[in-house]
């Protein structure tokens, strides 16, 4: 509940910044998190918010010392730091992904509203993404509208391909996600 209460209360104090109506459903954070390999690399996690796909991504098993949260909010970032200690946080914007120092990424999982920012912010977040992830990576982002959440443009200068999960009606709004991948790796 505490959760919910922190979420609102952003709601009303940055419009701008958390546009979701309610917090990502288990059901969206279950599809959101699938495939992800305790094995393999690291995770990042942009616009993590009050830490529900955080602790999806640490209920696949990802370890702490795996996985790496952005979020520029001061208080979401407060919160996800007491809530998760032992994960890697980041108070940074999404656009400056590309700086952390990581390699072998397998997974960017966003909770960002991507299409409603300028093309240029999408750019560098998608560009540092896919700088961070493996080759055989992928950038997981939901949408709740019936287009792909990345903007065409960008789409086809990065040449990704992707993958849509089937709707997920337990989430409010109903969600689809969106698993982009670099042309060649495409799975």
């Amino acid at each position: 509940m505490r959760d919910f209460a922190l979420f609102m209360g952003q709601i009303l104090r940055r419009p701008g910044q958390v546009v979701a109506l309610a917090p990502s459903s288990r059901a969206l954070c279950a599809e959101m998190t699938e495939g992800l390999d305790p094995a393999k690399g690291p995770v990042i996690e942009l616009g993590a918010g009050t830490g529900v796909i955080t602790q999806a991504i640490l209920d696949r098993g990802i370890a702490p010392a795996a996985l790496h949260t952005i979020e520029m909010n001061p208080e979401f970032h407060a919160h996800l730091q007491a809530r998760f200690p032992s994960v890697h946080h980041h108070k940074m914007s999404a656009g400056d992904v590309g700086d952390l120092d990581l390699s072998e990424v397998q997974a960017v999982i966003s909770g960002l509203p991507l299409l409603s920012m300028p093309l240029a912010l999408q750019r560098g977040i998608l560009g540092g993404s896919f700088a961070q992830l493996a080759q055989d990576g992928r950038y997981v982002q939901f949408t709740y509208g019936p287009k792909p959440p990345v903007a065409r443009a960008l789409r086809d200068e990065m040449e990704l391909e992707w993958r849509i999960s089937a709707k997920i009606w337990r989430n409010i709004p109903p969600a689809r996600v969106y698993r982009f991948f670099r042309q060649s790796t495409a799975q």
